[in-house]
C-alpha cells in the first residue's frame, strides 16, 4: 500500500500528567519584565527581596525569615538540613516527595540524616504511628535520633491534612523535642479546600520551616523557605550560599513570588485547579464502570480504568500517568490553567469509550 499521501491529523494535547507541565501566569511574566528594567542590588538585597519578606510576614501574620530558591527541592532539602543533624531521622510518609523524588537530596543536604518511613491512610502519617516510633532509641548511640517530621500538605495522593491532624502531629513532635518541616509544595491547594488561614495551618499548629511552593500554582521557578523559627535563619543563609541556590540576580525571584502573592493570585489559580478537579471527578463519577480512588480534596484525582481505555484515550491526545500505581491506576492533575472545555472532553470521550 502506497501511504505517502496518507494525511494523518494530529490530535490535540490536553494533559492532565502534572502540575508541572503548566505555563506561567500572566501577572508572573509581567512582573518579570518590569523587574527587568534598571539595576538592583544582588544576592537578596534588593527592593523585591525585601518586599516579599513582608508580605509573607503580613500573610502568616508573624514575624518570619524567608530565603528564596529556584526548586522546590531545594527547598526541602535545605529546610531539613537546618532541623536534623547527620546523625538525625527524618520521620516521613513512604508516598512522600522527598521519600520517592528527591534522588536523596535529603540525605545530601544534611549530610546522612536517615528517612524513616511512618505509614498511614490516604498518604498522610498516622498519628499513633508516629507516636510510637517517635522516641525509638532516643540516647542510644547506635541509632539515628528521631529529630524531624516531615509532613505533605496537599499530600502527593491529592488528600489534605486537616488543622486537627496537623496540631496533633506537632503536639507530638513538642513532646518529643522533634522539629516538624511541611512540605507545602501545593500548600495553596490545601489552604483553600480548608478555607482556613495559613497562620492556623502552620506555626500555629506547631510547623517550625515551611517549604512554600508557587511554581506548581503559576510561578515560573521560584519556591519560598519560611522558617518561623528564626533562630534558624543565619545557619539557612550560609546552608543556601553553600548548596549552590544563593541566585545573584534574586529579584527574578522575588518578582514572581511577589506577583504570585499580589492581589491573591495564589489563592485564584489553586481555587480554580481544585474547581476543576471537582469537575472532573464528578463527570467521572457519573459514568458507570469507573472507580474512583477516595475523595477529590485538591487538585490530584486517583482512579481505575481499563487499559484498552487508557490506550484510546492516550491516542486521542490526553495525556496522564496511568503505569506507575499498578495496572489500570490512572492519575489525573489538573492545575491553575485547565480550561473547563478540556474537563469535559476528557469526561465525554471516556464515557463514549465505556459505553
Amino acid at each position: 500500500m502506497n501511504t505517502n499521501n496518507l494525511s494523518v491529523t494530529a490530535q490535540p494535547t490536553i494533559g492532565f500528567t502534572s502540575d508541572n507541565i503548566a505555563g506561567t501566569s500572566p501577572q508572573v511574566l509581567e512582573a518579570l519584565a518590569r523587574c527587568n528594567v534598571g539595576q538592583e542590588s544582588p544576592y537578596g538585597n534588593d527592593e523585591y527581596t525585601q518586599n516579599v519578606e513582608r508580605m509573607l510576614c503580613e500573610i502568616f501574620e508573624t514575624d518570619v525569615s524567608v530565603f528564596l530558591v529556584p526548586t522546590g527541592s531545594a527547598a526541602n532539602a535545605l529546610c531539613l538540613s537546618v532541623l536534623s543533624p547527620p546523625w538525625g531521622s527524618i520521620l516521613c510518609h513512604p508516598e512522600s516527595h522527598i521519600n520517592n523524588d528527591e534522588c536523596g537530596a535529603p540525605e545530601f543536604f544534611t549530610n546522612g540524616a536517615k528517612l524513616v518511613s511512618i505509614e498511614g491512610d490516604n498518604a498522610k502519617i498516622d498519628p499513633v504511628q508516629l507516636q510510637a516510633k517517635i522516641r525509638n532509641k532516643v540516647g542510644d548511640v547506635h541509632s539515628v535520633q528521631p529529630s524531624v517530621v516531615s509532613i505533605t500538605q496537599a499530600t502527593e495522593t491529592g488528600s489534605i491534612y486537616s488543622v486537627a491532624e496537623i496540631e496533633a502531629i506537632g503536639a507530638i513532635c513538642r513532646d518529643a523535642g522533634v522539629r516538624l518541616h511541611m512540605d507545602g509544595a501545593r500548600f495553596a491547594n490545601a489552604l483553600v479546600a480548608l478555607d482556613c488561614s495559613p497562620a492556623e495551618m502552620t506555626w500555629k499548629a506547631g510547623v517550625e520551616a515551611l517549604s512554600f511552593g508557587a511554581t506548581k500554582n503559576g510561578v515560573l521557578a521560584a519556591e519560598a523557605i519560611v522558617l518561623f523559627d528564626k533562630s534558624l535563619a543565619p545557619e539557612m543563609g550560609f546552608r543556601r550560599k553553600r548548596g549552590g541556590h544563593l541566585c545573584s540576580k534574586m529579584r527574578f525571584l522575588s518578582a514572581q513570588i511577589d506577583a504570585y502573592l499580589r492581589d491573591d493570585l495564589w489563592l485564584k489559580n489553586a481555587r480554580h485547579a481544585n474547581d476543576m478537579a471537582a469537575r472532573l471527578s464528578e463527570g467521572l463519577s457519573a459514568i458507570e464502570g469507573i472507580e474512583l480512588a477516595g475523595q477529590t480534596e485538591s487538585n490530584i484525582i486517583f482512579c481505575q480504568l481499563p487499559q484498552e481505555v487508557i490506550d484510546n484515550l492516550i491516542s486521542q491526545g490526553f495525556r496522564f500517568y496511568h503505569d506507575r500505581w499498578g495496572p489500570g491506576v490512572v492519575r489525573l492533575v489538573t492545575m491553575f490553567s485547565t480550561q473547563p472545555e478540556e474537563v469535559d472532553r476528557f469526561v465525554s470521550a471516556t464515557k463514549q469509550l465505556l459505553s
